[in-house]
């Protein structure tokens, strides 16, 4: 297959996966021949094995990274600082996406980004919602549950200092009701604890911004 022809092809497509690509074609190990000469070349970029982006000069629309996220590995959401960043929680943009899976962790690490799958529990699988930016459809934590994934993924002894230390801000967008609905459902006393502290901190943030 010709350069030309195959952009042709798959020029609308955001991501490349070459399973889905080779379904009918006679001659297959000649395509993933082209595929690998291509990717020498820098005219494709390999996210993980069998699925690539074009390189940006080919591109037609631009790549959404949340939408890779949640591609590169199933079923995944993107949660922890990253989701933070995503609602204006934190000041500080992120470079890693993180995001949450019932299956192994993994890391996938190329010029598209550095994208981090952290296990956990199938029983707390939830509190996502699905997001679309250029037709690309990408699974993202609210920010409840992004909050309470970073406290029991990574086991944090939560204070109203951490939280500072974090620059926890916008608390406008956090639904105290639900964050406490959520913690519930963990069936750990720590997160539920974490939810009190988070609502204090809430409390005293926004004192602090009348004071302002």
């Amino acid at each position: 297959m010709e350069w030309v022809k195959f952009i042709e092809f798959i020029s609308e497509l955001p991501v490349i996966d070459t399973e889905l690509l080779l379904v009918g074609v006679l001659d297959p190990a000649s395509v993933k021949v082209q595929i690998s000469r291509w990717k020498k070349a820098g005219k494709l970029i390999q996210l993980k094995r069998g699925v690539y982006v074009l390189a940006e000069i080919y591109r037609k629309s631009a790549v959404y990274e949340p939408y890779i996220a949640s591609l590169l590995k199933k079923p995944s959401y993107i949660s922890l600082e990253k989701a933070l960043e995503y609602h204006n929680l934190i000041p500080e943009g992120v470079t890693v996406y993180t995001s949450v899976t019932p299956k192994r962790q993994a890391k996938f690490t190329s010029k598209i980004g550095i994208f981090l799958y952290r296990h956990i529990k199938a029983g707390l699988f939830w509190g996502y919602e699905s997001v679309t930016v250029n037709k690309q459809a990408a699974f993202i934590a609210r920010p409840e549950k992004a909050l309470l994934d970073l406290v029991y993924l990574n086991n944090i002894k939560v204070s109203p200092e951490y939280f500072q230390e974090l620059r926890l801000q916008n608390t406008q967008k956090i639904n105290q009701n639900r964050l406490f609905e959520y913690a519930e459902k963990f069936k750990k006393p720590g997160i539920l604890t974490a939810a009190k502290v988070i609502k204090e901190y809430i409390q005293s943030y926004r004192e602090e911004e009348k004071l302002l």
